[in-house]
């Protein structure tokens, strides 16, 4: 039991590390590297190898071993594409079905702690996945949280450029805006305002990517 905890431990912590680019896009991943990284045998990385190579996150490259997959534009607008697709419909059933009690709290989220990328990402990362979790569809909330962990990585390059163009005021307006909808329970205007959004982020992002040489 001690070394299945121990193997999702590790797991968990390489995964978080690639999204957050940590480790980053295209970098070599040695397995004695990362044992000593993480403070544990080659055991428990290799098993975490082949997880991270299952979802995507890693790839093997011929007689070298492992590599972060670098970010590739096609994925990028896959991805995004994706998000748009599954936010519209979550904010759809938010603004039909959520209770009056969670649309108010929503106003929680009106703000920012802190000016850092850093910040800024957790807090999005948070909004996004608050709203996924209100629609009251399990699925729909799990597959959105998880495009929003591969979406991570491309948010990185993204703040990184915004907060060089004048902060983070645009996406913040456009979270706003979105809450506005949804306590107004106006779920079509709420699907607008996130195409807009996921399309202001689109545009960031190939933006930022094609400075960046980490893209296949």
């Amino acid at each position: 039991m001690a070394m299945i905890l121990e193997r999702d431990r590790v797991f968990h912590l390489v995964r978080q590390d690639i999204l957050t680019c940590e480790l980053k896009p295209g970098e070599e991943l040695r397995e004695a590297d990362l044992a000593q990284r993480y403070g544990v045998s080659k055991t428990p990385i290799r098993d975490a190898m082949q997880k991270l190579e299952f979802e995507g996150l890693i790839e093997i490259e011929p007689r070298r071993g492992h590599r972060v997959r670098p970010v590739s534009m096609r994925d990028a607008e896959d991805i995004l594409e994706l998000r748009a697709v599954l936010e519209g419909a979550v904010v759809t059933k938010v603004a039909r079905r959520a209770e009056p009690e969670e649309l108010a709290a929503l106003d929680a989220l009106r703000h920012c702690e802190g000016d850092t990328i850093r910040a800024f990402a957790d807090y999005n990362r948070r909004f996004h996945a608050t709203l996924a979790q209100m629609s009251g569809n399990r699925r729909l909330a799990e597959e959105t949280v998880r495009v929003m962990e591969f979406y991570d990585r491309l948010a990185i390059v993204s703040l990184t450029l915004l907060s060089r163009e004048g902060g983070f005021d645009t996406p913040l307006a456009d979270h706003n805006a979105i809450i506005d909808a949804l306590q107004a329970r106006n779920g079509r205007l709420a699907a607008r305002l996130v195409r807009d959004h996921v399309e202001r982020s689109r545009a960031q992002i190939m933006r930022g990517l094609t400075r960046k040489p980490v893209v296949d």
